[in-house]
């Protein structure tokens, strides 16, 4: 049993809890961020949504599921499932003629598997609409979304992907299909567009705050609560200097070989960073942080939240890794949505 257990856990690395609490960085926020990304996302724009949603029979019974598609960065295809409640939207039994939807984004590597991956939201009551993430889909979970973006040299993985430019790196186009997945689903007529969620672990974190931010601006439609656990794409300066694990590890590969572009870098990835994101976001949000993380060093989840404008809450894992609180974070998540969506 003792030789199970060894690896699962490490001691502290990071701040103490105390210091973590107050951990509030300058940030380094370029000058023209929110205009390069209303100028992103109107390029975006200029492409017809293109939103479909087409039935598909998974075998289940008390949930529908239909197959999303939608034009993402560059009207480029991008993948989902939708799933909502059997019978919920009957207005005779329900009261009600539209729904609730959270709209999910996946930890980094992972596609959107299968409509049976994604039963818990839909089954509480709420529509459930999962992104596919274009070009990985492939290490955990698979997806059906290519990238078809400029790239260049780089580290094998996503996050040096164009990353000498803000214009060409990977996650502009990430981040834009975060976006419009939002405006897809509220295109459905079976979703109330005034009770939208954006969630997501890690990487899918990073995303749902990047939204938030961009939806805080002025730049994104109106999302009412956010769901960030353990993410990613937060502090991307101290998270190099803290860890090496991956992905973040890609990051510091990249300055090790191209020891002449790492201001370059890190000024591209100011431009992504969900410290910056989190300080225009105003919708209700509950964070959650793990004191062993090593993958998402905790000082930069706690930079995220402690800038965030809107009012928020933060589940504390202290003796998890970057699993979070898996089950009992979903049942707080669960609780959140119940506490505004009743």
């Amino acid at each position: 049993m003792l030789a199970a257990c060894e690896g699962s856990l490490m001691a502290l690395f990071d701040l103490p809890q105390e210091q973590l609490e107050a951990y509030r960085p300058a940030r380094r926020e370029p000058g023209d961020f929110a205009v390069f990304w209303k100028r992103t996302l109107a390029e975006a724009r200029a492409h017809t949504l293109n939103a479909e949603f087409v039935p598909v029979d998974a075998g289940l019974k008390t949930v529908e599921v239909f197959d999303v598609s939608f034009a993402g960065f560059g009207g480029q295809t991008v993948k989902g499932w939708l799933l909502v409640p059997h019978g919920e939207l009957n207005s005779e039994t329900t009261g009600e003629t539209t729904l609730p939807c959270v709209v999910e984004y996946i930890g980094y590597g992972g596609g959107r598997g299968f409509p049976t991956d994604w039963l818990v939201y839909a089954s509480a009551g709420h529509a459930h609409l999962v992104m596919d993430t274009r070009g990985q889909g492939s290490a955990w979970r698979q997806g059906d979304t290519p990238d078809e973006g400029v790239s260049g040299p780089g580290v094998p993985g996503f996050m040096t992907r164009g990353i000498l430019d803000p214009e060409t790196y990977y996650y502009r186009r990430l981040m834009t299909d975060a976006v419009r997945a939002v405006e897809a689903v509220a295109s459905f007529g079976r979703i109330d567009p005034a009770r939208l969620a954006v969630a997501g672990g890690s990487q899918g974190g990073g995303l749902a705050l990047a939204v938030a931010g961009m939806s805080g601006m002025g730049a994104a439609p109106d999302v009412q609560l956010v769901l960030p656990d353990v993410p990613f794409l937060c502090g991307y300066r101290r998270a190099t200097q803290l860890t090496d694990a991956l992905p973040y590890g890609e990051i510091s590969a990249f300055c090790k070989t191209h020891r002449d572009k790492v201001e370059t870098v890190f000024r591209t990835l100011d431009y992504f960073d969900g410290v910056n994101f989190a300080a225009y976001a105003k919708a209700p949000a509950l964070f959650s942080v793990a004191l062993m993380d090593d993958v998402c060093p905790p000082s930069t989840v706690y930079a995220a939240f402690n800038h965030y404008a809107g009012e928020k809450q933060l589940e504390v894992w202290p003796f998890n890794r970057h699993e979070g609180g898996e089950g009992y974070q979903t049942q707080a998540k669960l609780a959140f949505l119940r506490a505004h969506w009743g």
